[in-house]
């Protein structure tokens, strides 16, 4: 088989490549080698003009980016945002909620009529409640002072924080839970009497008391009356 010897020197890149783009190889030897090359059947020799020092590995340059024409441009998408954990709802407790049972205890309102007073003078209602066992009450309870007609409540109450309420014609008072059998809490209403009421007991006062742990409601409720007497000399 005829061989043609391909003659002319390997052109040398700026990087020290090698025509055909191999800058290193198997068949590289040392000083003014040959590099063999075997191809379509026939040997092709190369003569390296260099010494085998001047070969050196070929320099990496930038990519370039080829776009076809009338293709979209690439776009850089903004990063999705990070899904963020709500916070945690501050104070939320999953603990069961305790409710007292009610107690074997019975409240009985106890009739107590104020002191007389003259017209336009003042007296005050004692609203007594007696708890008759024969539990200690485990609920709260509010009494309620109902007023006749020509007297206006006049603070300051026991407790402190009754309430005047339906257009003053009554004073809530609340009291805490725990009152032992037998024992007694009393809320005080100072009166203040019309000056133009007539002498004689006027009717239509009345205390009550109201509590969940109360199951005998027949004592719940009494009346009270406010005498108006002459005013006393020096009064």
């Amino acid at each position: 088989m005829e061989h043609r010897g391909v003659h002319g020197t390997a052109g040398i890149g700026a990087g020290g490549d090698t025509g055909n783009g191999s800058g290193s190889g198997a068949g590289r030897f040392g000083g003014a080698g040959w590099v063999a090359v075997v191809a379509a059947g026939c040997a092709v020799a190369v003569l390296a003009t260099g010494p085998s020092w001047a070969l050196r590995r070929p320099e990496p340059r930038p990519a370039v980016e080829v776009v076809a024409p009338g293709a979209p441009q690439a776009s850089t998408l903004p990063a999705p945002a990070e899904t963020s954990t709500p916070p945690a709802v501050a104070g939320a407790s999953t603990l069961p909620v305790v409710v007292a049972a009610p107690s074997r205890s019975d409240l009985e309102v106890v009739r107590l009529d104020p002191d007389p007073a003259p017209p336009g003078g003042s007296t005050t209602v004692h609203a007594f409640v007696a708890n008759r066992g024969p539990d200690t009450t485990a609920s709260p309870f509010t009494v309620v002072v109902t007023l006749p007609k020509g007297v206006s409540a006049e603070g300051p109450y026991f407790p402190q924080d009754c309430q005047v309420v339906a257009r003053g014609r009554q004073v809530r008072c609340a009291f805490g839970a725990g009152l032992p059998p037998l024992e007694s809490a009393t809320a005080l209403v100072p009166l203040r009497l019309s000056p133009d009421l007539q002498l004689g007991p006027l009717p239509g006062g009345s205390v009550a008391v109201h509590s969940a742990d109360d199951r005998d409601e027949s004592n719940n409720r009494q009346p009270f009356d406010v005498r108006v007497v002459e005013p006393t000399a020096g009064s």
